[in-house]
């Protein structure tokens, strides 16, 4: 094996790996990366055994074709500290060995046999259909911060994708929740497709959210009973899916919220983040007191101090409701117009809260006690 390859592209490609790969594996092969050459691409392959990632790199001057494997992260280290966008000569000297060279740089890398890395090729091709890819992104996004961080409630744990119908049109839609805050965010597709429900876990998402802010374009997407596949231009990820049940989330859509209020997007997050500032783990109330047309914010802390605010709104009623300030300006933090709307029942009932520049996305979140 021996090829020559452009610095940036294969940086590009390692840093993506460097995702996939469990830092503490108790298996040296799935420390390694997959490198391979033929008909003038270099594909490289990273997996934990839940997560495949497979990436070429087109154009890529081969000399010899061949393949092995080796640690993806002194790789990157090394990789990520040559000159930028200069040549890097690769080729395999004996069994075990990938020599390394840049510019006035030589390095001799230790080498696992391909043969020992785990591959399973499996046929998706069933039922595929197709997204852009910016769509997808703006969904996951939208989603992923709802998505638990409790272990315990593995079914939780990801976001749960699947086709809706409202009338004549069909979405993906997407839903989240850690049962104290949730989002459900969707986009139009031309027509039904074959698509089970799936739950997609948290690491995939993280992942697929890195490959997709990279990349204009379509997104192929096919699964079967217990993996899903995102094709995109030169990249595949295949991961396997959450076993379990998500919950029925639309029961917990308040229906009854008629209680409107209306406020300028930036200064209701800038507000909410500076009384937080008060607040050492943000887990204490944010208090909201409204009256009409006027939004008082306050949060108070017994060791370190209180801090009020007050802002101009639209609102017709008189409330008091507590919430935790983390998950608003986690929701604010994704809206995209110039406000944003909240609407509630009473002191104990969830908000739901909504962007009116985006009618695919709705959040709620659950206030706090006392």
């Amino acid at each position: 094996m021996k090829f020559n390859v452009n610095q940036q592209d294969l940086q590009k490609s390692l840093n993506y790996c460097q995702g996939i790969i469990e830092k503490r594996s108790t298996l040296p092969i799935l420390s390694n990366i997959l490198l391979e050459t033929g008909g003038s691409k270099l594909t490289i392959t990273a997996t934990d055994l839940d997560l495949i990632f497979i990436h070429q790199i087109n154009n890529v001057e081969i000399l010899e074709e061949g393949k092995t494997t080796t640690t993806s992260s002194i790789m990157y280290d090394i990789v990520r500290k040559f000159s930028s966008g200069k040549k890097i000569n690769l080729s395999l000297s004996g069994e075990n060995r990938l020599h390394v060279e840049s510019e006035k740089s030589v390095f001799n890398l230790n080498c696992i046999s391909p043969s020992e890395f785990p591959i399973t090729d499996e046929n998706f091709n069933k039922n595929e259909f197709i997204v852009k890819s910016k769509q997808l992104l703006k969904l996951l996004n939208k989603c992923k911060f709802s998505v638990t961080n409790d272990e315990t409630r593995h079914y939780l744990s990801g976001i749960f994708l699947h086709q809706t119908q409202s009338e004549d049109k069909v979405f993906l839609t997407g839903a989240a929740t850690d049962s104290h805050r949730m989002s459900i965010s969707k986009f139009r597709i031309s027509e039904k497709v074959d698509f089970d429900s799936i739950i997609l876990p948290k690491k995939t998402i993280f992942q697929l959210c890195s490959l997709l802010e990279d990349y204009d374009g379509e997104v192929k997407i096919s699964n079967i009973k217990s993996k899903i596949k995102f094709e995109l231009n030169n990249s595949i990820l295949i991961s396997k899916l959450i076993d379990g049940k998500f919950p029925n989330y639309s029961q917990v859509i308040p229906k009854n919220n008629q209680k409107k209020l209306e406020v300028d997007l930036k200064l209701f997050l800038d507000s909410v983040d500076r009384v937080a500032s008060v607040s050492l783990d943000k887990k204490d109330g944010v208090k909201f007191n409204l009256t009409k047309d006027v939004l008082n914010l306050s949060v108070n802390n017994t060791n370190s101090g209180d801090g009020k605010e007050s802002l101009n709104v639209k609102f017709d009623h008189d409330l008091n409701i507590s919430f935790n300030s983390r998950y608003l300006i986690d929701v604010a933090s994704q809206l995209e117009g110039e406000k944003i709307e909240i609407f509630f029942n009473d002191t104990g009932s969830p908000a739901l809260i909504k962007d009116p520049s985006d009618f695919d996305s709705i959040y709620v979140v659950m206030p706090m006690k006392g």
